[in-house]
């Protein structure tokens, strides 16, 4: 199976620009993933071994608890889907994650990984700027939890993830929004 680098070259060129060879290096220790609809991919209290970078497809990434599931994050554009924190600190991630869709991931075994950056110092970098880019998301996440209504945080989403709403089902958006479904077609009647 051809492995497609093209939106990961992409995606560092557009938001990491590391060393071309060790780019290149990079690149060539990830292999190819296809993964059907509704797989759990990642399970709370287990230890992220792999750097996950989603190529094509959806991913909703959650909480759970005895009684219910709480939407966090959906992944819908290539980017890395990797719980950073437990993989970089070898400690038990807290988050589920399930595909919505069939998906394609780019994956790196975590010894690998780690061998790659005392190789190149790029790689300290890259993580250093992915943990705060985390911080700075998770702290928005937060903010906008705690001081914005229900029907504010859905047009947030309307404006800067629409492409969310037309492919997450509504019960997932309804969940990430902390809000029963009938809330939510409420709030898109009398926004619509």
């Amino acid at each position: 199976m051809h492995l497609d680098t093209s939106k990961i070259s992409s995606f560092f060129e557009t938001e990491y620009p590391l060393n071309k060879h060790g780019l290149r290096e990079l690149l060539d220790l990830f292999s190819i993933k296809k993964i059907k609809k509704n797989t759990q991919i990642l399970t709370e209290h287990k230890e992220e071994r792999q750097l996950r970078f989603l190529n094509n497809g959806v991913i909703r990434e959650y909480y759970s608890s005895s009684n219910r599931e709480t939407n966090i994050n959906f992944y819908t554009k290539p980017q890395f889907i990797t719980d950073l924190s437990s993989f970089i600190h070898d400690t038990k991630t807290k988050k589920n994650q399930e595909t919505l869709t069939d998906i394609e991931l780019l994956v790196i075994d975590k010894i690998p990984f780690r061998q790659l950056l005392q190789k190149y110092e790029c790689g300290k970098s890259f993580i250093d700027l992915s943990f705060q880019k985390l911080l700075k998301q998770k702290e928005l996440f937060e903010y906008n939890r705690i001081t914005k209504s229900s029907e504010e945080l859905y047009n947030e989403l309307l404006i800067y993830k629409p492409n969310w709403l037309q492919t997450i089902p509504q019960y997932h958006i309804a969940s990430y929004l902390n809000i029963t479904p009938e809330t939510l077609s409420r709030i898109r009647r009398r926004i619509s």
